[in-house]
């Protein structure tokens, strides 16, 4: 479900389960975790991270993953990994990155977007939280308002808006991404290591304060989350309650 190719000194890593939109499950993220160790160790001095398919990542794998805290934490670490990833990943999307798809492009430090592609994140429509990383890291790309209209509206943003916010550095497909990945692994990796620090440093991965971290997992204890699983199942819109 995730393929990795080398050409010179870029690695391009491939989600590929498009019968599935791209959707994350345990054996997925296992897999991308694993790709990532295995590019940096195989010298990669540059990674693209895309989607095979028309779509980038759909997200958490609503048939059951995105409900199992286990399962939510291999996730977190994951995208820790990447972030954390000493050479520079650009993310390629090729097509919808939403949610856990968003989560991904936000790891990477730049990203590439085809014209067609949009980002979201309408975790409000089914009763679950993200974690204030994902809240704090996108409101550092596009910007406070932007972030309340994709957090608490469930706008999407579409490829050109996200190039003007800075979300999407380039509009360009996975050719592109990959061509620019190639002209960064002949930079200086020191200088970029360097950048990499000081650009992910922007306090998003800073403990939160305990009423905050309490909201989170209220939603995630509640009826309504109960409710968006059966309604998703039983092909209804949710009826919420606030519970």
């Amino acid at each position: 479900m995730i393929h990795s190719s080398a050409e010179g000194a870029v690695v391009s890593i491939e989600l590929d389960r498009p019968d599935k939109r791209n959707a994350l499950d345990e054996a997925m993220v296992s897999e991308l975790a694993r790709a990532f160790v295995d590019a940096v160790d195989g010298g990669a001095r540059a990674i693209v991270l895309t989607g095979r398919g028309p779509v980038f990542c759909a997200g958490a794998d609503l048939s059951g993953p995105v409900y199992d805290p286990a399962f939510l934490d291999k996730l977190v670490t994951t995208l820790q990994q990447i972030e954390a990833t000493p050479v520079p990943v650009i993310a390629a999307l090729n097509g919808s990155a939403l949610g856990a798809g968003l989560q991904l492009a936000m790891a990477a430090d730049l990203r590439v977007m085809a014209p067609d592609a949009m980002a979201g994140i309408p975790a409000a429509k089914i009763g679950v939280a993200v974690d204030e990383w994902t809240i704090k890291r996108l409101s550092s790309i596009v910007g406070t308002g932007q972030a309340a209209g994709m957090l608490i509206g469930c706008d999407p943003l579409s490829a050109d808006r996200a190039h003007v916010l800075g979300f999407a550095n380039r509009i360009g497909d996975l050719t592109d991404a990959r061509r620019w990945a190639s002209d960064i692994a002949d930079l200086a990796p020191l200088t970029l290591q360097h950048y990499k620090l000081v650009l992910n440093g922007d306090g998003a991965r800073d403990e939160p304060p305990f009423e905050r971290a309490a909201a989170m997992m209220r939603a995630w204890g509640s009826d309504d989350l109960a409710e968006g699983r059966a309604a998703r199942a039983e092909k209804r819109t949710p009826n919420f309650s606030g519970r």
